[in-house]
């Protein structure tokens, strides 16, 4: 009798409850038409009160803008014109000066230039504000407006005017814009290692990266003794791209999840059995550029033991854009998720940091410019998953062999530090091929710190 009783007085609770859900339910309704009429008010009193006659389509637009740009920095509306344009930027080639950029206070900010094209030649550095184009102020352009006016016909000049922070001066470059062709991935072989440089995560980037891997060894003869992953100033790309890279260098276990709004959302990716280097050491370099698809392989090699990540903390994107079409021509880049590495980290906000710091002493503005990274973008997601790590900073005490100036590096003939730092380290991490990879990591650890 007892229980007959109260089930009937749980099941009367749960009727009770439906007026009052329904009753918030309506309240929340009524909530977003007053919010829907509110916009309408305002759009009937700009197209009738505005000094100058405004297309319906201009506003309508401009109020989609808004309101993905109130989100996070990285979703937005893509119309036609934006829309051609990120394809060309993941499939094919353009004319244009090789940057990678974002808008911050109404300027043009450098998230970083592509390596070996007239903005990187230039000398324009990750952090840079670009303040006029051509003579004019960009202050109160779009970004894509922005974008539009330095791309163009390749063999033409473009005039930058360009704020270092650190510089007393602007810095008035000028440019020659050229076909700005998309090969993602480069190699060379410098004192018997592979030197594997990618510059974006496009179509057929990690093909492209187990064809390098081949070369060095057909252009050796031999294998190399061990590769680096050059990462720097890459901003991300394709999530594919970058689960294929690193499946190329490791056997087995996860490479990043990526997890939804929904507690159950989560989607896993594995890698695949062999290792194209058959387990030979490796370094990945990373710095303030190295963004999003970036920090996915640079997290999952240094989770999982395979690569010794040296360099600088990375920009700290850690979220996942999906493209939403909404016509032949048109769509939603939309902040779906947030990804995580195999050891659960979430990289948004602080990046992966290496472990080994190293800093870029042969460029000369290191210690005057400020480093550029997600955290410093407004609306950015907050990391949901924070923790410290002493270990870190311990080992971010100045080294007393990173007191070398650019001009004296130069004069010894070197021109990219942190390169010739993972050269001498690679020399030293598995002689002849008797350490795996882990063993060479903890032994490459105990000896920089040991040097501090």
């Amino acid at each position: 009798m007892n229980s007959s009783l109260l089930r009937n007085a749980a099941a009367l609770a749960a009727l009770a409850l439906v007026p009052a859900t329904t009753a918030a339910m309506a309240e929340a309704e009524g909530s977003n038409y007053a919010a829907l009429d509110e916009f309408m008010d305002v759009f009937q009193k700009v197209r009738t009160d505005y000094v100058e006659k405004v297309d319906d389509e201009k506003l309508i637009r401009g109020a989609i803008s808004g309101m993905l740009s109130s989100l996070d920095p990285h979703s937005g509306f893509l119309d036609a014109r934006d829309f051609e344009n990120m394809k060309t930027q993941t499939e094919g080639s353009y004319g244009g000066l090789g940057l990678s950029v974002t808008m911050e206070d109404g300027t043009v900010k450098v998230i970083a230039p592509t390596a070996d094209t007239p903005a990187a030649r230039a000398g324009i550095k990750a952090g840079d504000y670009i303040t006029h184009i051509d003579g004019e102020l960009v202050y109160g352009s779009s970004l894509d407006e922005a974008v539009e006016k330095m791309r163009g016909k390749p063999g033409t000049q473009i005039k930058l005017t360009i704020v270092r922070p650190g510089r007393d001066k602007p810095l008035e470059l000028t440019l020659t814009r050229e076909i700005i062709d998309i090969k993602p991935v480069k190699w060379e072989v410098k004192d018997g290692v592979g030197v594997i440089q990618i510059v974006s995560f496009s179509a057929n980037t990690g093909a492209d990266v187990r064809s390098a891997i081949r070369s060095i060894t057909q252009s050796l003869g031999r294998k190399p003794a061990g590769y680096i992953l050059d990462l720097r100033s890459n901003p991300g790309g394709l999530l594919d791209e970058a689960v294929s890279v690193s499946d190329t260098f490791l056997n087995s276990g996860e490479i990043v999840s990526q997890r939804g709004r929904a507690k159950g959302d989560i989607e896993r990716y594995y890698a695949k059995p062999g290792d194209d280097t058959n387990g030979a050491p490796i370094i990945v370099l990373v710095d303030s550029g190295s963004a999003s698809a970036s920090e996915i392989v640079a997290g999952a090699l240094q989770d999982q033991h395979r690569a010794l990540v040296m360099g600088e903390t990375s920009f700290g994107k850690g979220s996942v854009q999906t493209l939403l079409p909404l016509s032949p021509t048109t769509a939603l880049r939309l902040t779906t998720a947030r990804y995580y590495t195999p050891s659960g980290r979430s990289v948004q906000e602080g990046g992966i940091k290496p472990d080994i710091r190293v800093p870029q002493l042969s460029d000369p503005d290191y210690k005057t410019r400020p480093k550029f990274r997600e955290s410093d973008l407004r609306r950015h997601l907050i990391n949901e998953i924070k923790s410290d790590d002493p270990v870190f900073e311990e080992d971010a005490k100045d080294d007393p062999r990173f007191s070398m100036t650019a001009e004296q590096l130069k004069a010894k003939g070197i021109e990219d530090f942190q390169l010739r730092y993972a050269l001498d380290t690679i020399a030293r991490l598995a002689p002849q091929g008797t350490k795996t990879t882990a063993e060479a990591k903890t032994e490459a650890l105990k000896k920089a710190a040991g040097r501090r």
